[in-house]
């Protein structure tokens, strides 16, 4: 592999925090990390503001974005329901929507307040949507390594949501970790099946992990063959399920590093903004 494509994820990093950051603070980091050369910024959602307050000010953080701003990046927001993606396909600058499907059944109930029929349904209609523009549904398969719950996993059942997205016309699907529970194993038995059987589908990865262990688990994404990578500054944010607070996201930094020691290059991608997208991460997040 010579190229991947990074997705950067603030969006998953600012989620879960109590404390509100100011818009202001959001559009600044925002408006940093776009000059760092990453393929796509998974920005914000357009889902119920009490779900997650924190992403309420989704549309007026975009609002201070130009086209000049978002320059080649593709901007990612998630949605999770047709409201969200009516809102979402409003914004001329966003390129992807990104919908979360869930494996479980009981955490789609408690994810989305949504079967996994009904969801299917929605990630239909908002297919429907977007026919015939250029924007995309990116469908992240949550609980992709595994589930607390006892509901169904193996790989068989992760073919089986595959085929009933590819017969939706969905070309970006990315297993999500979002317990933290996968390992090199895990990872390669999941994706193994899937990549030569789909070629015409983009694979990633959306991982929580703890730090001792991402190294491991994004060499596993690579020799797999998934294209795409999920990830965040520091590897703040990360699924409150996890009960670890260890458990964030993938690093990015850490990222780099296995990509460079892979030597898979990135395009575009400048060290010195990204140096100053850090100084800004550690000013937003805390420690």
């Amino acid at each position: 592999m010579s190229q991947l494509k990074i997705i950067e994820c603030p969006r998953d990093a600012m989620q879960g925090m109590e404390k509100w950051i100011p818009t202001e603070e959001k559009i600044i980091y925002l408006k940093q990390l776009l000059k760092v050369g990453f393929d796509t910024i998974d920005f914000g959602s357009f889902v119920s503001p009490k779900a997650i307050p924190q992403l309420k000010d989704t549309a007026e953080v975009l609002s201070e974005i130009s086209s000049d701003d978002k320059g080649p990046n593709k901007l990612l927001a998630i949605v999770a329901n047709e409201r969200g993606a009516e809102d979402a396909v409003e914004q001329p600058l966003v390129d992807l929507l990104g919908f979360p499907l869930s494996l479980s059944e009981t955490f789609q109930k408690r994810n989305t307040n949504k079967t996994i029929e009904q969801a299917f349904e929605i990630i239909g209609n908002i297919q429907a949507m977007i026919n015939g523009s250029a924007r995309q549904q990116v469908v992240y398969l949550s609980m992709g390594f595994g589930n607390p719950y006892g509901d169904p996993y193996n790989e068989k059942y992760i073919l089986e949501f595959v085929e009933k997205l590819v017969g939706l016309d969905v070309k970006t699907i990315s297993l999500a970790d979002t317990i933290g529970v996968s390992d090199p194993d895990r990872i390669l038995d999941a994706f193994n099946p899937l990549i030569p059987a789909f070629p015409n589908v983009e694979f990633g990865a959306h991982l929580h992990s703890t730090p001792d262990t991402s190294v491991e688990k994004i060499q596993a994404i690579l020799d797999a063959g998934c294209t795409r990578i999920d990830s965040a500054i520091k590897g703040f944010g990360g699924c409150p399920m996890a009960k670890d607070e260890l458990v964030g996201n993938l690093d990015t930094i850490t990222v780099l590093s296995v990509l460079k020691k892979n030597g898979v290059g990135l395009d575009h991608f400048s060290e010195t903004e990204f140096a100053e997208a850090e100084k800004i991460a550690s000013e937003i997040f805390p420690d």
